[in-house]
């Protein structure tokens, strides 16, 4: 059942959108999903659950996103763990009402992972951009974007559907 995730932006006029739907089961395993940026200073291991049949990338169409390419996908079953090399190569860009937080690698540009702390806990969706480790094919790609939506329905909506298990490596 598809649902949908909404990334915050310029304070209702445009939202980084996210459609989610987890796939469908296969074998009972889950799927590791390998990223990062270029220079590999900020990656991450996502692991799906369970294994997809295939995954949802939304291309949103703020500003934002479509300036830099963002592609973005989520398992609210999942695992999210990021790891950052050189933290002095990390940047944090938040716009509008300054809910998501896009790590942005000061070093090649890349967007790898965008985070929300809502409530204290820590959301997280990831760059299909930025995949290693996937089969082009896997990837449904299409547009999203929430248009008008307020800041609770996006706050409702990551805490539905974004990935909740999330951890940044401690000694990286």
């Amino acid at each position: 059942m598809p649902v949908a995730l909404s990334m915050s932006a310029f304070g209702g006029k445009a939202d980084i959108a996210i459609l989610i739907e987890c796939g469908t089961h296969q074998c009972g395993r889950p799927m590791l999903i390998s990223g990062r940026c270029h220079c590999g200073n900020i990656s991450f291991a996502l692991d799906w659950r369970p294994e997809p049949s295939e995954i949802p990338a939304r291309a949103c169409t703020c500003s934002f996103c479509a300036k830099h390419g963002g592609v973005w996908t989520s398992c609210p079953t999942g695992s999210l763990t990021v790891s950052v090399t050189d933290r002095a190569r990390l940047s944090k860009y938040a716009f509008g009402t300054k809910t998501a937080e896009f790590h942005v690698c000061t070093a090649c540009g890349v967007v790898p992972v965008v985070t929300s702390r809502i409530d204290g806990r820590l959301y997280a969706v990831v760059s299909v951009n930025a995949f290693e480790n996937v089969e082009p094919a896997l990837l449904r790609q299409s547009p999203s974007t929430f248009e008008g939506q307020n800041e609770q329905a996006r706050l409702s909506r990551r805490k539905r559907n974004c990935i909740a298990d999330v951890q940044f490596d401690p000694t990286s």
